[in-house]
């Protein structure tokens, strides 16, 4: 694993904390998902580095970053990112986000097509009505119900996800990314995440209309899609005719199934069908 840069930014208003895999190759630029952090990206980053500079943002009210009381939008976020890319002089770059940051990538790509030069939609994306949108809720409610709790020991915060069967197996990455999300208080350990930016976020979430925004990305797409659900074949985050939609209705998107993945093993784990993908898309 290569230990990123950490380094602090500017961003709509806002301190931004970056982690950045230094090269003098071309910038890959990742957005994480709804409770997620920008060491999520370590394996893939280290994967790509050195053949490319990847840098990974923590999004307002994650990880280092500052967590104003409100803003939690995909709009706003989109905002931080593209004051993160005049505060750090990159023209343009390519995007990848995951869940969350793959509905902020679509709409920073759409609002600022000069500055995207290729997207890549892991795993989301997609336009979702609201019943599939609440069994995605149900689905992720274990990790929103984990911040603000207060656990004695990192050991113990990190036990019931240990046993959660969407993040088997349990790696070193996961290690450095849980490790990152926890700071120590009064009594033991907990999530840097304050709940409220969280529950802000997901009311977003379910309004936003990403099909509308489809038509206006002029860039070559690339959506990764896990095939498996998170907790079953019922909750997909992306599911095949949304993915489909996607192709259809972008310019220039293809879609790539990484079979036998789920919404988070698409990112944490060893994926030799989605590295592949990801490369080749690259190197394009």
């Amino acid at each position: 694993m290569t230990e990123p840069i950490m380094k602090r930014a500017k961003g709509d208003g806002v301190g931004i904390q970056l982690a950045l895999w230094e090269s003098e190759g071309e910038n890959v630029f990742c957005i994480h998902g709804l409770t997620a952090n920008s060491r999520c990206w370590d394996r893939i980053a280290s994967g790509l580095n050195p053949q490319f500079r990847v840098l990974a943002m923590d999004l307002r009210g994650r990880g280092l970053s500052d967590k104003p009381l409100t803003g939690y939008s995909i709009h706003q976020h989109v905002e931080d990112v593209a004051a993160l890319l005049e505060d750090q002089m990159l023209e343009r770059v390519t995007l990848m986000g995951h869940s969350l940051g793959a509905y902020i990538s679509l709409a920073l790509a759409a609002r600022y097509p000069d500055r995207v030069r290729k997207l890549i939609l892991m795993d989301a994306g997609g336009h979702l009505e609201q019943a599939q949108w609440d069994k995605i809720h149900v689905a992720i409610k274990p990790a929103v119900d984990r911040l603000g709790q207060v656990f004695p020991t990192f050991e113990h915060y990190t036990a019931p996800l240990k046993l959660a069967p969407f993040l088997q197996p349990w790696t070193r990455f996961m290690d450095t990314y849980f490790r990152y999300e926890t700071e120590e208080v009064s009594g033991g350990v907990r999530s840097r995440t304050p709940v409220e930016a969280i529950l802000e976020e997901i009311t977003h979430i379910r309004d936003f209309k990403a099909k509308p925004l489809y038509p206006a990305i002029s860039c070559p797409v690339l959506i990764l899609r896990a095939t498996n659900g998170i907790l079953s074949q019922e909750d997909l985050v992306l599911p095949e005719d949304a993915a489909e939609r996607m192709v259809n209705e972008m310019a220039h998107a293809e879609c790539v199934d990484v079979l036998n993945s789920n919404h988070y093993s698409i990112l944490f784990g060893e994926n030799e069908m989605r590295d592949r993908a990801i490369g080749n898309f690259l190197l394009r």
